[in-house]
């Protein structure tokens, strides 16, 4: 009989809707409404004195009792719900990354061209005449050669240590003893760990464009801080979840700038060596070809740097110096002077002792490079 009458008790609930909302809004909240409708009962009805000692209290018992066994099974299929639709997001994203993975993979994109400009010097080493530009390709970074001076190469080592500075990345982020993070060309995932049982009402959160603030009601914050880059607030978002790192509060952070690798999350906090970080592409086909282009490039850099070998606008350099230097034979490279100005490559050297190399002349004092 209970069974039978539940449908339609619902529907029934269902056609004063309108009444309720409309009451809601007069008492201006769920306490006020309630002691309105049992004032309602005490006042109109023998509710409280018709059925006996205690009878009221387990009628309205039994009915909250009832209601919070609907809302916790609703509650549970919209987390169901959500947490397929997000592994399915997840598998689809791997799939796509996999995919973009391979094509990028295939070859790196050409570089943007720089100018090599090319200084003579004399026998005392001072210029001799004005220097020369010629168009060239690669892009500006540091040009690692065996002629460089040993200053040269106690700088890109001093480069290097200091790249190497921070933890190795964790899927592209790392941890604090308070929070775990990861994230993506776009996103930032936080995972900040909170007690077994915790509710989302027990949470304080904040986000801004440019702060974050996460703790327990009455309780000093987890996470406080000024962010490492601005974010989307608007756009991000936070659950409270059970993860594999344990229960969390799960911060969806999109950033405002979306081609940058963040160092960490909160200024001041461990960060980690973003030189270590595996480029993500899962959205290439997405992005338009100049976006594209340079996505691809800036993997394939990040993949020879891990390898220890040149990355794109390095090779580029190699090869301009390699083909000026057999374009000149007639020059010294011995004493080769390399440095960087701008997008410009600047080489100063000597031409060979005519006195030794009758076949060579000494009155040109500028070079191009084709």
């Amino acid at each position: 009989l209970e069974a039978s009458r539940a449908p339609a008790s619902m529907a029934s609930a269902e056609q004063f809707d309108g009444y309720f909302l409309h009451i809601a809004q007069q008492t201006r909240g769920i306490e006020p409404l309630l002691e309105t409708f049992f004032s309602f009962l005490r006042r109109k009805t023998d509710f409280f004195s018709g059925g006996g000692d205690g009878a009221a209290e387990r009628a309205v018992l039994n009915v909250l009792r009832r209601e919070q066994a609907i809302a916790d099974r609703e509650s549970a299929k919209k987390k169901e719900r959500q947490d397929k639709e997000r592994r399915e997001r997840e598998k689809a994203a791997r799939k796509k990354r996999e995919a973009a993975e391979k094509a990028a993979a295939a070859e790196a994109p050409p570089a943007p061209a720089p100018s090599l400009t090319v200084e003579e010097l004399d026998d005392e080493g001072k210029p001799v005449g004005k220097p020369s530009t010629a168009a060239a390709s690669g892009a500006a970074e540091s040009v690692a050669t065996a002629a460089e001076a040993p200053a040269t190469e106690a700088e890109a080592a001093a480069e290097g240590d200091e790249q190497a500075k921070g933890q190795a990345p964790v899927d592209n982020g790392g941890r604090t003893d308070t929070y775990v993070w990861t994230q993506t060309l776009s996103e930032v995932t936080v995972n900040v760990l909170v007690p077994p049982g915790t509710r989302s009402r027990d949470m304080v959160v904040a986000i801004t464009p440019t702060t974050l603030k996460v703790g327990l009601k009455g309780h000093a914050p987890l996470v406080d801080g000024k962010l490492h880059k601005r974010i989307k607030a608007d756009d991000s978002m936070w659950t409270l979840d059970d993860t594999a790192h344990g229960r969390a509060v799960v911060l969806e952070l999109f950033k405002e700038h979306g081609m940058e690798w963040w160092k960490g999350v909160i200024e001041g906090d461990p960060e980690i060596d973003t030189t270590k970080v595996e480029p993500e592409n899962s959205n290439l086909g997405d992005l338009d070809p100049e976006t594209r282009k340079t996505v691809e490039k800036m993997m394939f850099d990040q993949r020879q740097k891990m390898m220890g070998l040149p990355t794109s606008d390095e090779m580029k350099k190699q090869e301009v110096l390699e083909r000026f230097m057999k374009e000149h034979p007639d020059m010294d490279f011995s004493k080769a002077k390399i440095m960087e100005g701008g997008s410009q490559l600047r080489l100063s050297l000597q031409r060979l002792n005519p006195l030794l190399h009758p076949s060579t002349t000494t009155h040109e004092n500028v070079y191009t490079s084709a």
